[in-house]
């Protein structure tokens, strides 16, 4: 077990994010649920998604999330973002822009290709700068007009 596990307080809708998050991630799995009164409503929740440990709470309509939070998604390459992407917005995840979108229960994620942080480690800054404009202008990162940024610097 880890020091540190995040801890997300949904309004009531924890059991239908455990079910998403769980379907759309690879190892992922639900380890622990409390129901309210034994057949009640779940109540709380220890799960992992992609690896990572949460613990969830209904905590009612008083949390809710906000950007200052996000869970980033390292993608291998440009085929797992849309697989990732595409599967959210099914999910009724509204995209902002940068890599980032909102799922349905207001958590954000942010789905970067790890071609993206190569990218930017780069020692020339003309080169960053370049890869990181074109990120700006981008709703869903797209690794060939990454690269081509990249390249035309």
């Amino acid at each position: 077990m880890s020091k540190v596990t995040p801890f997300l307080m949904f309004n009531n809708q924890l059991e239908a994010a455990i079910e998403l998050y769980t379907a759309i991630f690879p190892d992922s799995r639900v380890t622990n649920v409390a129901q309210a009164g034994g057949d009640g409503p779940v109540q709380s929740a220890e799960f992992v998604v992609g690896g990572q440990r949460f613990m969830g709470f209904n905590g009612g309509s008083y949390f809710s999330f906000s950007e200052g939070f996000s869970l980033f998604v390292d993608c291998e390459d440009q085929a797992e973002v849309d697989t990732y992407w595409n599967k959210l917005i099914e999910a009724g995840a509204k995209p902002s822009q940068c890599g980032w979108i909102t799922d349905p229960f207001g958590l954000s994620w942010q789905i970067v290709p790890r071609r993206f942080m190569e990218l930017i480690r780069d020692s020339d800054p003309k080169k960053v700068e370049a890869v990181m404009q074109a990120m700006m202008k981008m709703i869903k990162l797209d690794v060939a007009e990454l690269e081509k940024a990249y390249a035309e610097a």
